[in-house]
């Protein structure tokens, strides 16, 4: 007979999936736990539920980010948190480049001509950092003649904006609203 682990008594299954979810970099899918631990996705998202039960009033929580689950802290504490530490500050990303990245992210899959035709300059530059930092990817060639270059965003975007997937980007009519909105105050 044979006995999975979380059978035993003294294992829970909300402590298990924590304890991954702790020791992981990278964001968890519940297919992966599910098949690691052998059982079907319903008690895996009951025990993750419990979690969030149990996380509620607490500095951390279960994230659902890039098709993943992560433990994350709450972002209300992120400024006393980096008080505390002493962090490597990230290059951040010129405006040419965040341009960039918004057309890829809300148009893609887009060609090097497409970037270039929508912010009216060469976005070679801004192409290359972006690959660069793994923010976007080819993810395929144009049927077209030339067969250009595709990009798409990677994972590592959605990881970095805090995104479950891309249907959680903003709409693009809101961020006309509040650009509006901001001028108006201007």
């Amino acid at each position: 007979m044979i006995v999975l682990f979380w059978e035993v008594a003294w294992l829970k299954l909300d402590a298990l999936i924590e304890a991954i979810l702790f020791c992981s970099s990278e964001p968890v899918p519940v297919s992966k736990l599910s098949q690691a631990l052998e059982i079907t996705p319903e008690p895996v998202e009951e025990a993750l539920s419990n979690l969030d039960k149990l996380y509620a009033d607490r500095g951390i929580f279960i994230q659902r980010v890039a098709g993943g689950l992560r433990i994350a802290t709450r972002p209300e504490y992120g400024e006393i948190i980096s008080q505390v530490f002493t962090r490597k500050i990230p290059v951040a990303l010129s405006k040419g480049a965040l341009e960039t990245l918004a057309v890829v992210a809300y148009c893609q899959p887009v060609t090097r001509r497409d970037i270039q035709s929508i912010r009216g300059v060469n976005p070679d530059a801004s192409l290359e950092t972006l690959l660069e930092k793994g923010l976007i990817k080819e993810v395929g060639r144009k049927k077209t003649i030339g067969r250009p270059k595709l990009y798409g965003t990677t994972d590592e975007f959605l990881k970095k904006a805090s995104l479950n997937s891309l249907s959680d980007l903003p709409q693009a009519k809101s961020l006309k609203e509040e650009a509006g909105s901001g001028n108006a105050a201007n």
